[in-house]
């Protein structure tokens, strides 16, 4: 089964490579001197501006509560990952409402500056790179800040004692001891960060930013040049290989830096009065930014729609499609991921390993890549199986995959694999192995070790890898774009919709569906970081 997912991983992307390879001539010509370099230079320029702001915002935020004792500070720790629940396209859908010439914030500068129309005085329009690159800083920086956070908890008080000794100052020891041992885990977090910037392709096409996802999915649909979508596709596989290198390089480097730090972990300063009060506010910002910002503009404006026109029979049945599609899904990619994850455990070797690793690479791969990786493949068949079923028995099955969603449910199973795979590994490494001989020796067989012993213990991983994966199923909007039915809309695909029709209000309470359902592995999360301190 590893090695059968391995391959159905692998297929999307040996897809795109002989796709782009086989179609090298005029259409590369005009992608490489029309297309490529702009979408290439937009994206380079969003991701580096997105990773300086999530790192030195996660970064900061990470110091301020593990250095730092303040009233709040216990709510800060968790908040900070509200963000999360947040995709950036509903960031960007929201910041182009609030922050549009009729928005309430432009409304608000103009009344206390004296003006009276948007002809006399406008803000910027966020419909810019600068905007684009907020908007996805401050929605991914909580990558930045799980993984640093949890290395300064972990930076061992001797060293900060001696440092201070020397004579060196608070803000000395960030800078010439905590921000050192944690770059590598800086460098991680941003490389999260990154992975998910390049992925999106809405937040860039509601703010007007022309990236190398948006360049495929525009050549796609609307100049139907499936080939030319193929050939950029393989610059953005590029990109993602780079990341994953430097995400591995970092994860190694970051092994030797936590071997120094097993001592004693540092103790943080307590502050008080105005200083307390100011860190609050300074950590309360991001999340202000990130999420509450945007969760009360679109609780405001569902309210407002709903007092109007009541609850959409269309958003009730994006509703339904979403969580019976999400459901689906989930429990695909939770019987693959324990399949897998097992047979790591029962197996070990070499080539398990192998075919586990490449299985759950689609996680690194753009839902955008993916869905042409999928679509070709796909396609071929129902044409085959179509071809073949009027032949044989005068029957026209059509686009049977594509028509039905399996090729939907195909691309979430290949994209989230990774985390059900890495939770429920997780969960099977904390069951000792002696366990497994005790079962044997009273007789049980190993499906009867399995039914009795493995699964009951992993109960536990296999409900947050579950929650996890049901969540970015219900959030993922480029791979839903790209294979969804006919007539088959989701939340984000219907918030895609209306956003690009600019009926922001229609939308509102889809949005504020994906958000709180969102908030759930978000909490997730905080219980596990207050865990595992």
């Amino acid at each position: 089964m590893a090695f059968a997912a391995a391959a159905l991983a692998l297929l999307p992307v040996a897809t795109i490579a002989v796709t782009a390879i086989a179609n090298t001539g005029t259409l590369w010509s005009h992608v490489l001197a029309n297309i490529l370099p702009q979408a290439a230079w937009n994206t380079a320029i969003l991701l580096l501006g997105t990773g300086i702001i999530a790192t030195c915002v996660g970064t900061g935020a990470a110091w301020l509560v593990s250095a730092y004792e303040f009233r709040g500070r216990g709510v800060l720790e968790w908040a900070l990952l509200l963000p999360l629940a947040v995709p950036t396209y509903i960031m960007a859908y929201a910041y182009l409402d609030v922050l549009s010439p009729l928005g309430p914030i432009q409304g608000a500068v103009r009344w206390m500056l004296g003006y009276s129309s948007p002809r006399e005085f406008r803000l910027p329009d966020i419909r810019a790179m600068w905007g684009a690159i907020l908007v996805f800083g401050f929605v991914l920086y909580p990558y930045v800040y799980l993984t640093t956070r949890a290395m300064f908890l972990t930076q061992a008080a001797n060293l900060v004692e001696v440092s201070r000794t020397l004579g060196v100052g608070r803000g000395g020891v960030f800078w010439r001891v905590a921000l050192p041992l944690a770059r590598p885990a800086i460098a991680v977090g941003v490389s999260l960060a990154l992975m998910e910037a390049l992925n999106d392709v809405g937040a860039a096409q509601f703010l007007g930013i022309r990236t190398l996802t948006a360049s495929v999915y525009t050549t796609w649909i609307v100049r139907t040049d499936l080939a030319g979508a193929a050939q950029i596709a393989i610059a953005m596989l590029a990109v993602v290989i780079a990341l994953i290198v430097f995400e591995r390089w970092a994860r190694r480097n970051q092994r030797f830096a936590t071997s120094a730090q097993r001592a004693r972990p540092m103790p943080p300063r307590r502050l008080g009065g105005f200083k307390a009060l100011g860190a609050f506010v300074l950590g309360f910002l991001p999340i202000l930014i990130g999420f509450v910002g945007p969760a009360i503009y679109l609780a405001l404006a569902a309210i407002k729609r709903i007092e109007f026109a009541g609850l959409s029979p269309a958003l009730i049945r994006a509703t339904t499609n979403t969580v019976s599609v999400s459901a689906i899904a989930t429990a695909v990619v939770l019987v693959l991921g324990f399949t897998i994850a097992y047979a790591a455990r029962i197996q070990p070797g070499r080539k398990t390993a192998i075919a586990a690793r490449i299985a759950t690479l689609g996680y690194a791969v753009p839902g955008t890549v993916l869905a042409i990786g999928i679509l070709i493949p796909v396609a071929a068949f129902d044409r085959t199986l179509d071809g073949l079923m009027r032949d044989w028995f005068g029957v026209s099955t059509g686009l049977l995959l594509l028509g039905s969603g399996t090729a939907l449910i195909y691309a979430y199973t290949a994209r989230f694999l990774a985390i059900s795979v890495g939770g429920i590994e997780a969960g099977l490494s904390r069951i000792p192995p002696s366990y497994d001989h005790a079962a044997r020796t009273l007789g049980q067989s190993a499906t009867g070790t399995l039914v009795r012993v493995h699964l009951p213990l992993s109960r536990t991983a296999l409900t947050a890898a579950g929650l996890l994966v049901f969540v970015d199923c219900m959030k993922e909007l480029p791979a839903t774009l790209l294979l969804r039915p006919l007539n088959f809309e989701s939340l984000a695909t219907l918030l895609y919709g209306e956003a690009a029709r600019g009926t922001y209000e229609d939308a509102a309470l889809a949005a504020l569906i994906i958000v709180v359902i969102g908030i759930l592995p978000v909490v997730l999360l905080a219980r596990m970081g207050r865990t595992d301190r």
